[in-house]
Protein backbone atom coordinates (compact mmCIF):
# COMPACT_ATOMS: atom_id res chain seq x y z
CA UNK A 1 0.00 0.00 0.00
CA UNK A 2 1.53 3.41 -0.90
CA UNK A 3 2.23 6.18 1.75
CA UNK A 4 -0.65 8.08 2.84
CA UNK A 5 -1.75 11.08 0.20
CA UNK A 6 -4.15 12.72 2.99
CA UNK A 7 -8.11 12.18 2.41
CA UNK A 8 -9.95 12.30 -0.91
CA UNK A 9 -13.79 12.85 -1.38
CA UNK A 10 -14.97 10.37 -3.71
CA UNK A 11 -18.63 11.28 -5.62
CA UNK A 12 -19.51 7.48 -5.01
CA UNK A 13 -23.01 5.79 -7.19
CA UNK A 14 -22.41 2.24 -6.22
CA UNK A 15 -22.12 1.37 -9.59
CA UNK A 16 -19.34 -1.35 -10.59
CA UNK A 17 -17.27 2.38 -11.75
CA UNK A 18 -16.81 4.12 -8.95
CA UNK A 19 -16.61 1.07 -6.76
CA UNK A 20 -13.52 0.01 -8.64
CA UNK A 21 -12.21 3.69 -8.18
CA UNK A 22 -13.00 3.65 -4.56
CA UNK A 23 -10.27 0.56 -4.29
CA UNK A 24 -8.37 1.99 -6.46
CA UNK A 25 -7.78 5.08 -4.50
CA UNK A 26 -7.16 3.36 -1.36
CA UNK A 27 -4.41 1.66 -3.31
CA UNK A 28 -2.84 4.59 -4.31
CA UNK A 29 -2.72 5.84 -0.57
CA UNK A 30 -5.85 7.88 -0.25
CA UNK A 31 -8.31 8.29 2.99
CA UNK A 32 -11.59 7.38 0.87
CA UNK A 33 -15.00 9.30 2.25
CA UNK A 34 -17.61 8.22 -0.39
CA UNK A 35 -20.42 10.52 -1.32
CA UNK A 36 -23.41 9.43 -2.84
CA UNK A 37 -26.43 11.81 -3.54
CA UNK A 38 -30.10 11.33 -3.14
CA UNK A 39 -30.94 13.75 -5.99
CA UNK A 40 -34.22 11.53 -6.77
CA UNK A 41 -32.63 8.59 -8.29
CA UNK A 42 -33.80 5.04 -7.66
CA UNK A 43 -31.66 3.49 -5.43
CA UNK A 44 -31.18 1.15 -2.68
CA UNK A 45 -29.16 3.85 -0.88
CA UNK A 46 -28.56 1.93 2.50
CA UNK A 47 -26.89 -1.08 0.59
CA UNK A 48 -24.68 1.86 -1.48
CA UNK A 49 -23.65 2.49 2.19
CA UNK A 50 -22.57 -0.39 2.87
CA UNK A 51 -20.85 -1.62 0.25
CA UNK A 52 -18.72 1.49 0.01
CA UNK A 53 -17.83 1.11 3.88
CA UNK A 54 -17.01 -3.01 2.98
CA UNK A 55 -14.92 -1.97 0.32
CA UNK A 56 -12.83 0.90 2.77
CA UNK A 57 -14.46 4.23 2.83
CA UNK A 58 -13.64 5.67 5.94
CA UNK A 59 -16.81 7.47 5.97
CA UNK A 60 -19.83 7.47 3.87
CA UNK A 61 -22.06 10.54 3.06
CA UNK A 62 -25.29 10.02 1.36
CA UNK A 63 -26.69 13.56 1.27
CA UNK A 64 -30.80 14.10 -0.03
CA UNK A 65 -30.43 17.28 -1.90
CA UNK A 66 -33.84 16.49 -4.26
CA UNK A 67 -35.26 19.97 -2.74
CA UNK A 68 -32.32 22.05 -3.25
CA UNK A 69 -32.02 20.59 -7.28
CA UNK A 70 -35.65 21.35 -8.15
CA UNK A 71 -35.74 25.02 -5.79
CA UNK A 72 -32.59 26.52 -6.43
CA UNK A 73 -31.91 24.26 -10.28
CA UNK A 74 -34.45 22.87 -12.28
CA UNK A 75 -36.93 26.65 -11.22
CA UNK A 76 -34.58 28.69 -12.51
CA UNK A 77 -33.97 26.64 -16.34
CA UNK A 78 -37.95 26.94 -16.02
CA UNK A 79 -37.87 30.34 -15.40
CA UNK A 80 -35.80 30.73 -18.73
CA UNK A 81 -37.36 28.18 -20.80
CA UNK A 82 -33.84 26.81 -20.59
CA UNK A 83 -33.24 24.45 -23.84
CA UNK A 84 -29.43 23.39 -25.43
CA UNK A 85 -29.61 23.18 -28.86
CA UNK A 86 -33.44 23.57 -29.52
CA UNK A 87 -34.09 20.15 -27.96
CA UNK A 88 -32.30 19.25 -24.26
CA UNK A 89 -33.99 19.99 -21.40
CA UNK A 90 -30.34 19.85 -19.30
CA UNK A 91 -31.35 17.31 -16.74
CA UNK A 92 -27.63 16.29 -16.36
CA UNK A 93 -26.32 19.69 -16.60
CA UNK A 94 -28.46 21.12 -14.16
CA UNK A 95 -27.49 17.62 -11.81
CA UNK A 96 -24.03 18.52 -11.46
CA UNK A 97 -23.75 21.52 -9.94
CA UNK A 98 -26.15 20.73 -7.26
CA UNK A 99 -24.42 17.32 -6.41
CA UNK A 100 -20.82 19.06 -6.96
CA UNK A 101 -21.68 21.57 -4.31
CA UNK A 102 -22.26 19.20 -1.45
CA UNK A 103 -18.89 17.36 -3.00
CA UNK A 104 -17.17 20.95 -1.77
CA UNK A 105 -18.86 21.31 1.40
CA UNK A 106 -18.12 17.63 2.38
CA UNK A 107 -14.52 17.95 1.44
CA UNK A 108 -14.28 21.37 3.49
CA UNK A 109 -16.10 19.73 6.45
CA UNK A 110 -13.97 17.05 6.42
CA UNK A 111 -10.37 19.05 5.61
CA UNK A 112 -10.16 17.30 2.61
CA UNK A 113 -7.50 18.08 0.08
CA UNK A 114 -9.16 16.30 -2.81
CA UNK A 115 -12.07 15.40 -4.46
CA UNK A 116 -12.39 12.62 -6.82
CA UNK A 117 -15.31 11.40 -9.81
CA UNK A 118 -16.09 9.08 -11.81
CA UNK A 119 -16.50 10.64 -14.73
CA UNK A 120 -14.89 9.73 -18.11
CA UNK A 121 -12.48 12.16 -19.95
CA UNK A 122 -14.58 12.79 -23.66
CA UNK A 123 -17.99 13.95 -22.14
CA UNK A 124 -19.19 16.79 -20.07
CA UNK A 125 -19.57 16.18 -17.19
CA UNK A 126 -15.83 15.55 -15.80
CA UNK A 127 -16.17 19.56 -17.14
CA UNK A 128 -19.42 20.43 -14.87
CA UNK A 129 -18.22 18.28 -11.55
CA UNK A 130 -14.58 20.30 -11.80
CA UNK A 131 -15.94 24.29 -12.49
CA UNK A 132 -18.26 23.68 -10.00
CA UNK A 133 -15.19 22.52 -7.54
CA UNK A 134 -12.68 25.34 -8.60
CA UNK A 135 -15.64 27.54 -8.39
CA UNK A 136 -16.32 27.36 -4.88
CA UNK A 137 -13.47 25.88 -3.94
CA UNK A 138 -10.51 27.07 -5.39
CA UNK A 139 -7.48 25.29 -3.95
CA UNK A 140 -9.65 22.01 -3.78
CA UNK A 141 -7.40 19.19 -5.94
CA UNK A 142 -9.53 16.97 -8.29
CA UNK A 143 -8.47 12.87 -9.06
CA UNK A 144 -10.29 11.90 -12.02
CA UNK A 145 -9.16 9.08 -12.70
CA UNK A 146 -10.60 8.17 -16.32
CA UNK A 147 -7.95 10.82 -17.08
CA UNK A 148 -4.66 9.37 -15.69
CA UNK A 149 -2.88 7.22 -17.90
CA UNK A 150 -1.73 4.66 -14.92
CA UNK A 151 -5.99 4.42 -14.77
CA UNK A 152 -7.10 4.31 -17.78
CA UNK A 153 -4.40 1.77 -19.90
CA UNK A 154 -5.17 -0.59 -16.46
CA UNK A 155 -8.90 -0.54 -17.35
CA UNK A 156 -9.00 0.05 -21.25
CA UNK A 157 -12.71 -1.97 -20.98
CA UNK A 158 -15.36 -3.12 -18.74
CA UNK A 159 -13.53 -6.65 -18.79
CA UNK A 160 -10.76 -5.47 -16.85
CA UNK A 161 -13.17 -3.73 -14.76
CA UNK A 162 -14.86 -6.95 -13.61
CA UNK A 163 -11.53 -8.85 -13.52
CA UNK A 164 -10.31 -6.20 -10.45
CA UNK A 165 -13.59 -5.99 -9.02
CA UNK A 166 -13.47 -10.21 -8.30
CA UNK A 167 -10.07 -9.70 -7.55
CA UNK A 168 -10.84 -7.32 -4.57
CA UNK A 169 -13.88 -8.46 -3.46
CA UNK A 170 -16.14 -5.73 -5.73
CA UNK A 171 -19.63 -7.56 -5.95
CA UNK A 172 -20.65 -6.87 -9.32
CA UNK A 173 -23.87 -6.96 -11.23
CA UNK A 174 -25.52 -10.77 -10.98
CA UNK A 175 -27.65 -9.86 -13.97
CA UNK A 176 -27.05 -9.13 -17.56
CA UNK A 177 -26.01 -5.20 -18.16
CA UNK A 178 -27.74 -3.13 -20.49
CA UNK A 179 -25.95 -2.55 -23.57
CA UNK A 180 -26.06 1.03 -22.58
CA UNK A 181 -25.23 3.49 -19.92
CA UNK A 182 -27.94 5.58 -17.89
CA UNK A 183 -27.60 8.06 -15.13
CA UNK A 184 -31.08 9.51 -13.93
CA UNK A 185 -32.09 11.91 -11.54
CA UNK A 186 -35.70 13.42 -10.37
CA UNK A 187 -35.71 15.77 -13.70
CA UNK A 188 -34.56 12.91 -15.96
CA UNK A 189 -33.16 10.32 -17.25
CA UNK A 190 -30.59 9.78 -19.70
CA UNK A 191 -29.05 6.83 -21.87
CA UNK A 192 -25.94 6.69 -23.91
CA UNK A 193 -23.00 4.87 -25.16
CA UNK A 194 -23.04 0.74 -26.35
CA UNK A 195 -25.49 -0.21 -28.85
CA UNK A 196 -26.79 3.58 -29.04
CA UNK A 197 -23.34 4.74 -29.94
CA UNK A 198 -24.30 4.31 -33.47
CA UNK A 199 -27.24 6.85 -34.21
CA UNK A 200 -29.20 4.86 -36.75
CA UNK A 201 -29.92 2.25 -34.15
CA UNK A 202 -33.66 2.51 -33.00
CA UNK A 203 -34.13 2.59 -29.09
CA UNK A 204 -34.81 -0.90 -28.16
CA UNK A 205 -38.38 -0.87 -26.99
CA UNK A 206 -37.36 -1.52 -23.43
CA UNK A 207 -35.02 0.96 -22.78
CA UNK A 208 -37.32 3.54 -21.45
CA UNK A 209 -37.95 3.33 -17.40
CA UNK A 210 -39.47 6.54 -16.72
CA UNK A 211 -42.57 7.01 -19.10
CA UNK A 212 -45.02 4.37 -20.81
CA UNK A 213 -44.91 3.55 -24.68
CA UNK A 214 -47.23 6.70 -25.54
CA UNK A 215 -49.25 4.10 -27.97
CA UNK A 216 -50.24 1.90 -24.91
CA UNK A 217 -51.07 5.09 -22.70
CA UNK A 218 -54.34 6.07 -20.69
CA UNK A 219 -56.99 6.22 -23.68
CA UNK A 220 -58.65 9.45 -21.52
CA UNK A 221 -56.22 12.22 -20.85
CA UNK A 222 -55.21 14.04 -17.51
CA UNK A 223 -56.28 17.94 -17.22
CA UNK A 224 -54.24 19.93 -15.18
CA UNK A 225 -54.03 23.54 -13.87
CA UNK A 226 -50.39 24.60 -13.13
CA UNK A 227 -50.41 28.32 -11.54
CA UNK A 228 -47.03 30.05 -11.72
CA UNK A 229 -45.92 33.02 -9.86
CA UNK A 230 -42.88 35.13 -10.70
CA UNK A 231 -42.86 32.15 -13.23
CA UNK A 232 -42.47 29.39 -11.04
CA UNK A 233 -44.77 26.54 -10.43
CA UNK A 234 -46.64 26.78 -6.86
CA UNK A 235 -49.95 25.06 -7.27
CA UNK A 236 -50.64 21.76 -9.51
CA UNK A 237 -54.37 20.74 -9.58
CA UNK A 238 -55.77 18.16 -11.65
CA UNK A 239 -59.54 18.50 -12.74
CA UNK A 240 -60.32 14.67 -12.90
CA UNK A 241 -59.70 13.64 -9.74
CA UNK A 242 -59.28 17.05 -7.54
CA UNK A 243 -55.50 16.32 -6.55
CA UNK A 244 -53.28 19.28 -5.56
CA UNK A 245 -49.86 19.72 -5.05
CA UNK A 246 -48.09 22.64 -3.59
CA UNK A 247 -44.62 21.99 -2.38
CA UNK A 248 -41.91 22.15 -5.06
CA UNK A 249 -40.74 18.76 -4.47
CA UNK A 250 -44.22 17.24 -4.21
CA UNK A 251 -45.09 18.91 -7.39
CA UNK A 252 -42.55 18.18 -9.87
CA UNK A 253 -42.88 14.34 -8.62
CA UNK A 254 -46.70 14.62 -9.03
CA UNK A 255 -46.37 16.07 -12.70
CA UNK A 256 -43.56 13.15 -13.39
CA UNK A 257 -45.78 10.46 -12.35
CA UNK A 258 -48.63 11.89 -14.96
CA UNK A 259 -46.37 12.65 -18.12
CA UNK A 260 -44.81 9.01 -17.28
CA UNK A 261 -48.12 7.61 -17.38
CA UNK A 262 -49.22 9.54 -20.28
CA UNK A 263 -45.37 8.75 -22.29
CA UNK A 264 -44.69 12.54 -22.13
CA UNK A 265 -41.07 13.49 -22.08
CA UNK A 266 -39.16 11.30 -25.11
CA UNK A 267 -36.49 12.88 -27.31
CA UNK A 268 -33.92 11.19 -29.38
CA UNK A 269 -30.83 13.32 -30.35
CA UNK A 270 -27.46 13.85 -31.66
CA UNK A 271 -25.99 17.45 -29.34
CA UNK A 272 -22.39 18.72 -29.55
CA UNK A 273 -20.63 18.04 -26.47
CA UNK A 274 -18.50 20.74 -24.59
CA UNK A 275 -15.45 19.21 -25.24
CA UNK A 276 -15.68 19.46 -29.17
CA UNK A 277 -17.39 15.89 -30.41
CA UNK A 278 -20.99 15.02 -31.15
CA UNK A 279 -23.22 12.53 -29.42
CA UNK A 280 -26.14 10.31 -29.20
CA UNK A 281 -28.00 10.65 -26.44
CA UNK A 282 -31.90 9.69 -25.01
CA UNK A 283 -33.82 11.03 -22.63
CA UNK A 284 -36.74 11.27 -20.75
CA UNK A 285 -37.67 14.67 -19.05
CA UNK A 286 -41.23 14.25 -17.90
CA UNK A 287 -42.03 16.86 -15.63
CA UNK A 288 -39.89 19.07 -17.20
CA UNK A 289 -41.66 18.85 -20.29
CA UNK A 290 -44.83 19.48 -18.87
CA UNK A 291 -43.73 22.68 -16.83
CA UNK A 292 -41.72 24.08 -20.82
CA UNK A 293 -44.99 24.05 -22.41
CA UNK A 294 -46.92 25.83 -19.26
CA UNK A 295 -44.36 28.37 -18.33
CA UNK A 296 -43.57 29.06 -22.46
CA UNK A 297 -47.52 29.73 -22.26
CA UNK A 298 -48.02 32.11 -19.37
CA UNK A 299 -44.84 33.62 -20.80
CA UNK A 300 -46.04 35.08 -23.94
CA UNK A 301 -49.12 35.70 -21.95
CA UNK A 302 -47.99 38.51 -19.58
CA UNK A 303 -44.85 39.79 -20.98
CA UNK A 304 -43.55 42.48 -23.37
CA UNK A 305 -42.93 41.50 -26.60
CA UNK A 306 -39.70 43.48 -26.74
CA UNK A 307 -38.40 42.52 -23.25
CA UNK A 308 -39.60 38.73 -24.03
CA UNK A 309 -37.30 38.99 -27.62
CA UNK A 310 -34.55 39.88 -25.01
CA UNK A 311 -35.21 37.34 -22.68
CA UNK A 312 -35.24 34.89 -25.05
CA UNK A 313 -31.61 35.77 -26.26
CA UNK A 314 -30.64 35.45 -22.34
CA UNK A 315 -31.88 31.87 -21.98
CA UNK A 316 -30.21 30.83 -25.16
CA UNK A 317 -26.73 31.81 -23.58
CA UNK A 318 -28.22 30.79 -20.27
CA UNK A 319 -28.59 27.02 -22.04
CA UNK A 320 -25.30 27.09 -23.40
CA UNK A 321 -23.72 28.33 -19.62
CA UNK A 322 -25.21 25.43 -18.06
CA UNK A 323 -25.11 22.99 -20.83
CA UNK A 324 -20.92 23.90 -20.63
CA UNK A 325 -21.00 23.69 -17.06
CA UNK A 326 -20.41 27.75 -16.00
CA UNK A 327 -23.34 27.58 -13.84
CA UNK A 328 -21.32 29.61 -10.74
CA UNK A 329 -19.79 31.60 -13.29
CA UNK A 330 -19.99 34.98 -13.03
CA UNK A 331 -21.72 35.74 -16.27
CA UNK A 332 -23.95 32.79 -15.72
CA UNK A 333 -25.31 34.31 -12.08
CA UNK A 334 -25.76 37.80 -13.85
CA UNK A 335 -28.33 35.99 -16.33
CA UNK A 336 -30.24 34.41 -13.44
CA UNK A 337 -30.50 37.83 -11.93
CA UNK A 338 -31.47 39.24 -15.02
CA UNK A 339 -34.29 36.40 -16.43
CA UNK A 340 -35.32 36.35 -12.45
CA UNK A 341 -36.04 40.05 -12.97
CA UNK A 342 -38.04 39.11 -16.25
CA UNK A 343 -39.85 36.70 -14.49
CA UNK A 344 -42.10 39.38 -11.87
CA UNK A 345 -45.22 39.66 -14.31
CA UNK A 346 -45.69 35.71 -14.98
CA UNK A 347 -48.49 35.31 -12.98
CA UNK A 348 -51.25 33.11 -13.52
CA UNK A 349 -52.71 29.48 -14.43
CA UNK A 350 -52.53 27.25 -17.14
CA UNK A 351 -54.58 24.64 -18.16
CA UNK A 352 -53.36 21.88 -20.24
CA UNK A 353 -53.94 18.78 -21.39
CA UNK A 354 -51.62 15.51 -21.11
CA UNK A 355 -52.36 12.80 -23.79
CA UNK A 356 -50.44 10.10 -25.08
CA UNK A 357 -47.11 11.36 -25.57
CA UNK A 358 -48.30 15.21 -26.28
CA UNK A 359 -48.75 18.41 -23.66
CA UNK A 360 -51.76 20.71 -25.58
CA UNK A 361 -52.59 23.76 -23.81
CA UNK A 362 -56.41 24.43 -23.72
CA UNK A 363 -56.32 27.85 -21.73
CA UNK A 364 -55.18 30.42 -19.38
CA UNK A 365 -55.72 33.56 -17.34
CA UNK A 366 -53.52 36.11 -15.23
CA UNK A 367 -54.14 38.94 -13.39
CA UNK A 368 -51.16 40.38 -15.43
CA UNK A 369 -52.21 39.55 -18.91
CA UNK A 370 -50.93 41.63 -21.46
CA UNK A 371 -54.09 40.52 -23.49
CA UNK A 372 -57.23 43.06 -24.29
CA UNK A 373 -59.82 41.16 -25.77
CA UNK A 374 -61.74 44.27 -26.41
CA UNK A 375 -58.81 45.57 -28.80
CA UNK A 376 -58.27 42.17 -30.75
CA UNK A 377 -61.69 41.57 -31.50
CA UNK A 378 -62.50 41.69 -34.64
CA UNK A 379 -66.65 42.26 -33.44
CA UNK A 380 -65.36 45.51 -31.58
CA UNK A 381 -63.67 48.32 -32.64
CA UNK A 382 -62.23 49.57 -29.01
CA UNK A 383 -59.47 52.21 -28.70
CA UNK A 384 -58.00 51.67 -32.56
CA UNK A 385 -58.51 53.38 -35.44
CA UNK A 386 -57.82 51.15 -38.10
CA UNK A 387 -57.13 53.81 -41.10
CA UNK A 388 -53.92 54.23 -39.28
CA UNK A 389 -52.48 51.17 -40.18
CA UNK A 390 -52.35 52.67 -43.51
CA UNK A 391 -49.50 54.69 -42.76
CA UNK A 392 -47.87 52.23 -40.28
CA UNK A 393 -47.72 50.15 -43.58
CA UNK A 394 -46.55 52.77 -45.32
CA UNK A 395 -44.00 53.56 -43.54
CA UNK A 396 -42.91 50.01 -42.96
CA UNK A 397 -42.60 49.27 -46.82
CA UNK A 398 -40.51 52.29 -47.61
CA UNK A 399 -37.49 50.13 -47.03
CA UNK A 400 -38.26 47.58 -48.87
CA UNK A 401 -39.10 49.25 -52.03
CA UNK A 402 -35.47 51.19 -51.81
CA UNK A 403 -33.72 47.86 -51.28
CA UNK A 404 -36.27 46.65 -54.26
CA UNK A 405 -35.70 49.24 -56.67
CA UNK A 406 -32.29 49.69 -55.91
CA UNK A 407 -31.79 45.96 -56.61
CA UNK A 408 -33.68 46.00 -59.86
CA UNK A 409 -30.55 48.68 -61.27
CA UNK A 410 -28.02 46.51 -59.86
CA UNK A 411 -29.68 43.49 -62.16
CA UNK A 412 -30.20 45.55 -65.22
CA UNK A 413 -26.22 46.97 -64.95
CA UNK A 414 -25.47 43.48 -65.11
CA UNK A 415 -27.33 42.27 -67.39
CA UNK A 416 -25.92 44.86 -69.84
Amino acid sequence: MAQSKGTVVLAYSGGLDTSCILVWLKEQGYDVVAYLANIGQKEDFEAARKKALALGAKKVYIEDISREFVEEFIWPAVQANALYEDRYLLGTALARPCIARKLVEIAQREGAQYVAHGATGKGNDQVRFELTCYALCPKIKVVAPWRLPEFYQRFPGRRELMDYAKKHGIPVPVTPQTPWSMDENLMHISYEAGILENPKNQAPPGLYTKTCDPANSPDTPDVLEIKFERGVPVKVTNTGDGATRSSALELFVYLNDIAGKHGVGRIDIVENRFVGMKSRGIYETPAGTILYHAHLDIEAFTMDREVRKIKQGLSLKFSELVYNGFWHSPECEFLRECIGRSQESVVGTVRLSVFKGQVYILGRESPRSLYNEELVSMNVQGDYEPADATGFININSLRLKEYHRLQSKVTVKQDE
